[in-house]
């Protein structure tokens, strides 16, 4: 963060509801930022709890509520408490303002534990954890329905292609594009439907060296298919491994689900699946990237953009349907 938050108005009205709900404590530190409006700093104090000791660190989520609707963030919390995921629980809340005190996981992310851990072990755990998250109940959950679905797929064709790019598509292409979309739709809808993070990947897991692992950033959650945050997580944005590797782990998940009593498709009909619904999120990525660059100035999303391509590449190849998405990433590799 580079603005001295100490000058900024919403750092002031936080250091004010906190002297109400956590009367001892010290300067809030920022801790992180996300790619919404959402700030999180980092606040040490001894008198949250009766049970809380000295130097208990928790961590203030600062909310623009004109901006962010934190309620989903909450309710989403309660439920996967409950089934045992560990979380960051809520302990102080005011929904009118936009802060949430909560439980403090850490600072060593997912993505900087693999440096130093056997990957084998840490996406195993990783797996054990969403195999978890897809026993909570999420029928009541939004659905990942074809509108969401498209409005995702859009952010590539709008805001990478057209903003981005300046990539005015052929009359041909767009042809091409729209029945590309209604496939990727199609694939996904027909899909199992579970508990779906949104954004189940290395950034948003923190590692405990005392075993599980800490989720964060699940108040997009929904009802939908189940390849989706298993591909989130293995082509993971931010991270690439070996095909050989990535096939060893959908085994180990498909294993970890049939113990659990799931039923599941064939292994081959779960690959399709599991392709498919990884380009519809890499495109949407991809845009997000693309929009966080042009309308947010977070140009830092970018570099990420050729390994999601290449993603997006390699996957469509694979499907003579798909040659059409092929040629297109292949040009904006090549540009």
């Amino acid at each position: 963060m580079t603005r001295d938050t100490r000058q900024d108005e919403r750092y002031v009205q936080m250091q004010a509801w906190l002297d109400v709900v956590l009367p001892a404590h010290g300067a809030p530190e920022p801790a992180s930022s996300d790619a919404s409006f959402r700030r999180y700093f980092r606040v040490f104090s001894d008198t949250l709890s009766q049970d809380a000791g000295a130097g208990v660190s928790h961590i203030v989520m600062d909310a623009p509520p004109d901006k962010e609707d934190s309620q989903p963030f909450v309710d989403v919390c309660a439920r996967l408490d409950q089934a045992g995921v560990r979380v960051p629980v809520v302990r102080e809340q005011d929904l009118a303002q936009g802060f949430l005190l909560l439980d403090d996981l850490g600072k060593l992310t997912f993505l900087q534990a693999l440096d130093s851990v056997d990957a084998d072990a840490a996406y195993r755990r990783a797996i054990d954890a969403l195999v978890s998250m897809q026993a909570v109940d999420a029928q009541t959950l939004p659905p990942y329905d074809e509108a969401l679905l498209a409005r995702e797929l859009a952010l590539f064709h709008n805001w990478y292609l057209g903003v981005h790019r300046q990539r005015v598509l052929s009359a041909a292409e767009q042809r091409d594009w729209d029945e590309l979309c209604q496939r990727l739709i199609a694939v996904a809808l027909a899909q199992p439907r579970t508990f779906v993070h949104r954004d189940y990947h290395s950034r948003n897991l923190m590692w405990a060296d005392s075993g599980g692992l800490g989720v964060l950033d699940f108040q997009d959650a929904v009802h939908g298919p189940v390849t989706y945050d298993l591909v989130s997580l293995l082509r993971d944005c931010y991270v690439a491994w070996p095909a050989a590797k990535i096939d060893a782990w959908v085994d180990y998940f498909l294993q970890q689900s049939a113990a659990q009593g799931r039923s599941m498709p064939s292994r081959e009909s779960f690959q399709r699946d599991f392709d498919w619904m990884g380009l519809q999120r890499h495109l949407k990525a991809i845009g997000i990237f693309a929009r966080l660059n042009h309308r947010d100035g977070k140009a830092g999303y970018l570099e990420d953009i050729p390994r999601v391509l290449n993603y997006v590449r390699e996957v469509s190849a694979q499907y003579a349907e798909l040659a059409p998405l092929t040629r297109l990433a292949e040009q904006c590799l090549d540009a």
